[in-house]
């Protein structure tokens, strides 16, 4: 039996760990040490020289154990598992989000260079686009969630813009909106764009829908960057990030990661890898929940309006295709206006016993957020109002609870507003 052939909820229980290297312990144990023991010094050479680039592996010859700084067996084998499920060539891991992000910038763009990318996006991303790369010397073009891709491409023509493109960063669905964005127009817009000596990478944030529902890698995308904190952890335990992709790509951002010193530590992989056993089980609850919630939200008249993903009736024609295009679920985020302005959705958010008021998402406990007093606070108001991020809207993360205890409660919630 080829193990390649497994569905990855099986593979999460053993793939890439041999227990007879770990005195027969059936899960992998927690590796806690800073530095590892060469054979020879022969060896430790070969290590180094693999580690800084100096020459290619042979066939056959894998990384060895030099520093934790370097790589741990907790993180190699948790990288051998996340990618599974993106169908990704490799995958690296950080210990946050906003880590694995900010080392994709700094490892493709140098000053001269320009990043093309949508609005809304999560807060911490807009700052650093917006406030770290211009101070490095990088051009920065913004469009809508819901903007054309070709008026897009065209307006980067106009403004002389695409001999200096280098990346297409997406986040879709857009957080906390659930927009969606066409991600194989935009890799066609990429490609436009890339000569014999420049290639446009796409990158897309796939955080909101997590590793069942989308699959930008399948669509063209050339990384996919996750917050792993969300479904992959998934127990609101943990902060840690992932890049995946194809192993040339992938190679450049370790190679960063190395010298930034932003990767996990061995009991953030060894809960990653805990968390990854029941992954599928939980989304799919999760997924489930979320429907029945949504139904109750639809029509309840204290609801202004609502941004979910499930209901297709209510979708106009271009994310109708989107959808059904790159989406294979609707997922477990919802983002919702309550009647009332500020103090109305204030006043919901009070009066919530069994959901948590917290920011993050997509963990086993529903937690519901303000985006425009939280997650973006940092944004320009009218900007915020611009984007359809009112001081009206709450953010639902659904969880495992049962769903009719999570009615109960936002049923309770809305009658207080």
């Amino acid at each position: 039996m080829n193990k390649k052939d497994l569905h990855p909820e099986s593979l999460m229980m053993s793939f890439g760990y041999q227990p007879e290297l770990s005195e027969g312990a059936v899960k992998c144990p927690v590796f806690q040490t800073s530095t590892y023991a060469f054979k020879t010094a022969e060896e430790g050479k070969a290590y180094f020289e693999l580690a800084y680039g100096l020459r290619d592996a042979q066939p056959s010859e894998e990384m060895g154990l030099i520093y934790s700084r370097l790589n741990t067996p907790n993180m190699e084998i948790l990288e051998n598992r996340m990618g599974l499920w993106d169908k990704a060539e490799d995958c690296a891991v950080f210990d946050s989000g906003m880590a694995a992000i900010s080392t994709i910038f700094l490892a493709y763009l140098k000053p001269g260079d320009t990043l093309l990318y949508n609005q809304p996006l999560y807060g911490g991303t807009v700052h650093f686009i917006e406030h770290i790369l211009p101070s490095m010397g990088i051009n920065i073009v913004e469009f809508d969630a819901w903007d054309d891709p070709k008026e897009v491409m065209k307006g980067i023509r106009q403004k002389g813009q695409g001999d200096s493109l280098k990346m297409v960063y997406l986040e879709t669905p857009t957080n906390p909106t659930n927009h969606l964005i066409d991600i194989e127009a935009y890799c066609n817009l990429a490609k436009e764009f890339s000569t014999e000596d420049k290639k446009v990478l796409v990158t897309v944030d796939n955080t909101y829908l997590g590793p069942m529902w989308q699959h930008p890698l399948q669509v063209g995308a050339d990384l996919v960057v996750y917050s792993a904190t969300k479904f992959f952890g998934g127990h609101s335990d943990l902060i840690a990030g992932a890049v995946m992709g194809n192993t040339q790509w992938i190679a450049k951002i370790k190679e960063m990661r190395v010298f930034l010193g932003n990767m996990p530590a061995p009991w953030t992989c060894w809960l990653l890898l805990r968390s990854l056993e029941t992954l599928k089980m939980r989304m799919e609850r999760q997924e489930k929940n979320t429907r029945e919630v949504a139904k109750f939200l639809h029509h309840h008249p204290k609801v202004k309006t609502i941004h979910y993903l499930g209901f297709e009736e209510d979708m106009d024609a271009r994310t109708r295709r989107i959808y059904r295009k790159q989406c294979s679920a609707p997922g477990s985020m919802i983002a919702f206006e309550v009647r009332g302005g500020e103090a109305g959705a204030f006043a919901f958010l009070n009066n919530l016993h069994l959901i948590k008021l917290a920011v993050s998402l997509g963990s086993t406990e529903s937690l519901v957020q303000h985006p425009a007093s939280m997650t973006h606070a940092g944004m320009d108001p009218d900007e915020r109002d611009r984007l359809g991020i009112t001081d009206e809207l709450v953010r639902l993360s659904i969880g495992v609870e049962h769903p009719d205890d999570l009615i109960m409660d936002i049923r309770q919630a809305l009658s207080d507003v």
